[in-house]
């Protein structure tokens, strides 16, 4: 089974398939955005631009993950953002058409919120070292650049299954998936300070610089 979380950046798709995995045996998380920055380096800065463009990465995320589906005992989860209709059938499509067991989610939340979540990650206090005292988040950041586009593209019928999260924490938005893909997971026994650290530990790890 493959369960594909989509969504904005701040939608909540890494620390959810962080949550999953935790609480779900055998499961594991391939994230085809490794595949993407490795491609994007091998090309000289003034030609790197969005690593979906290129062929090569739709075309290897479909093949990586059709031997990890065929090899793997257990979930795989993806977290990637995909809201170009024919990058999406190109990848979640053509994992379909190949025949395996995949399910589709995109975390959606108000605007407000995602951008809240930004700001809680520490890019609001950053940014101004980064760009400068006029630097705003809004101008600054890319992830904010393409906030409006992504959630008004995944809203479309094509990208349910579609889940809100602005009311729902990680693991009760981990719950309500594995609800709706028939999966069990084990019981979230984890107090709420050990929960924040272990989400600022996956935070941290997943900083992008490039």
């Amino acid at each position: 089974m493959l369960i594909w979380l989509n969504g904005p950046f701040g939608g909540g798709k890494t620390q959810t398939a962080h949550e999953i995995q935790r609480r779900l045996r055998s499961s594991v998380i391939c994230d085809p955005e490794h595949a993407g920055f490795g491609l994007r380096r091998m090309l000289p800065p003034e030609l790197r631009g969005n690593f979906q463009d290129l062929a090569s990465w739709r075309q290897g995320v479909v093949e990586v993950l059709d031997l990890a589906l065929a090899k793997h005992d257990g979930p795989v989860i993806v977290p990637m953002t995909v809201t170009d209709s024919g990058y999406f059938a190109e990848t979640v499509g053509r994992l379909r058409e190949l025949g395996h067991d995949v399910h589709h989610f995109a975390l959606l939340a108000e605007r407000e919120t995602v951008l809240k979540r930004l700001r809680e990650r520490g890019l609001g206090h950053l940014l101004p070292y980064v760009a400068g005292k006029r630097g705003s988040l809004r101008r600054e950041s890319w992830a904010v650049q393409q906030l409006d586009h992504c959630l008004e593209r995944l809203r479309e019928p094509e990208f349910a299954e579609h889940l809100w999260t602005d009311h729902s924490t990680v693991p009760k938005t981990a719950d309500r998936i594995a609800v709706l893909a028939g999966l069990t997971l084990r019981p979230n026994n984890e107090g709420a300070l050990r929960t924040r650290l272990r989400q600022v530990g996956v935070g941290v790890r997943h900083i992008r610089f490039d």
